[in-house]
C-alpha cells in the first residue's frame, strides 16, 4: 500500500477502498476503472458535463489520490469526518460541511483511522478551454445542507438502476446540477466581497496587501478575514493566491508564454517562488502542468 503523502510527492494515483461501500451513477458506459464498471449509466449527465455522482460510506483505510483531476469535484459530508487536500493543505471535512475542488489539480482525500466517513459527491468533466463551475465567488469549504443533494443522487441511482425513464432521469440530473451550482456559484455573496474581487481579479500582477484590500471592501482587516473565512473557507491572501493560481493554469494551457512571464503576470517577480507555490497548490510544477 502506498501512503497518501508519498503518493502526493510522487504524483501517483492511489485508490484504496477497503471495506467501504458506495452507490454510483456514471454518464457513459466507457469507463476504465473496474470499481465503476457495474454501476448504472445515465447519459443525461453529459448535458451538464458531469462524469459521475455517488455516495460513499467510507471506512479506514479508504484513500483516493488523483494526480490530475480533469474536472471540478464537489463533496458533501453527512456523517463522520475525513481529510481533503485543499489548496495544497490537508483539511478536515465533517458532517454538515461541503468542499469544492477546482479542476486540473491534485485531488486527494482519506478516512481517519478512528472514524467512518460518509459523503456524497458530484464529479464534473471539463476541458482546459472550458470555464469550470468554480468561480472567484466559489467557496472551498463551508457549512452545507447535504440532504437535498444526497436525496437527488439516491433518486437518480434508483431510477437509473430500474426503469430508467428519460423524463424522470432528467429531473434528477437537473436537481443534482442545480444543487452543485448553488454551492459553487452562490447568489447571496456579500456585496463588499463582490466589489473587492471584481477589482482585484483583473489586476493580479499587482502587489496586493491586506490593508489595501480591506480599504476597497470598506471593512477592517480583521472583519475582511472573517468575511472571507465564512464565504470561501480561505483568508483574503489565500483567496488571492487561489485566483492567481487559476489564472496561471489558464495561461499555461492556452498560451506559449514563458513561465517567467506568466509568473510576473500573476504577481510573482521570482519564478522559483511561483513554481514552488504552484506545485503545492496544484500538485504539478508549471512546466509539467503545461
Amino acid at each position: 500500500m502506498i501512503s497518501t503523502d508519498r503518493a502526493l510527492e510522487d504524483s501517483k494515483d492511489v485508490q484504496i477502498l477497503g471495506d467501504s461501500r458506495f452507490i454510483l451513477t456514471r454518464s457513459d458506459e466507457v469507463e476504465d476503472r473496474p470499481w465503476m464498471s457495474e454501476s448504472p449509466v445515465c447519459p443525461l449527465l453529459k448535458q451538464h458535463h458531469i462524469a459521475h455522482v455517488g455516495i460513499f460510506w467510507a471506512r479506514y483505510p479508504f484513500e483516493i489520490v488523483r494526480s490530475d483531476q480533469s474536472g471540478s469535484y464537489m463533496m458533501a459530508c453527512f456523517g463522520g469526518e475525513g481529510s481533503v487536500l485543499v489548496d495544497g493543505v490537508w483539511k478536515s471535512l465533517g458532517a454538515g460541511e461541503a468542499c469544492l475542488l477546482p479542476p486540473f489539480v491534485q485531488n486527494a482525500f482519506r478516512c481517519r483511522e478512528d472514524a467512518p466517513w460518509e459523503f456524497c459527491w458530484v464529479r464534473y468533466l471539463e476541458s482546459r478551454e472550458q470555464k469550470p463551475i468554480v468561480s472567484q465567488n466559489s467557496p472551498v469549504l463551508q457549512a452545507y445542507d447535504y440532504a437535498p443533494m444526497k436525496a437527488a443522487i439516491e433518486g437518480l441511482y434508483a431510477e437509473a438502476s430500474g426503469s430508467g425513464a428519460p423524463g424522470t432521469l432528467g429531473h434528477w440530473v437537473e436537481l443534482i446540477h442545480q444543487y452543485a451550482l448553488r454551492f459553487a456559484q452562490p447568489k447571496d455573496y456579500d456585496d463588499r466581497l463582490w466589489k473587492l474581487w471584481n477589482q482585484v481579479e483583473p489586476q493580479l500582477d499587482r502587489r496586493w496587501n491586506l490593508t489595501e484590500m480591506a480599504g476597497i471592501a470598506h471593512v477592517s482587516e480583521e472583519h475582511l478575514r472573517r468575511l472571507c473565512r465564512r464565504r470561501y473557507g480561505r483568508s483574503p491572501m489565500q483567496h488571492l493566491t487561489f485566483l492567481r493560481i487559476q489564472r496561471a493554469k489558464y495561461l499555461l494551457s492556452s498560451t506559449d508564454d514563458k513561465i517567467d512571464s506568466i509568473a510576473r503576470a500573476v504577481g510573482y517577480e521570482n519564478p522559483f517562488t511561483f513554481s514552488t507555490l504552484f506545485k503545492r497548490w496544484v500538485g504539478w510544477s508549471p512546466s509539467r502542468y503545461r
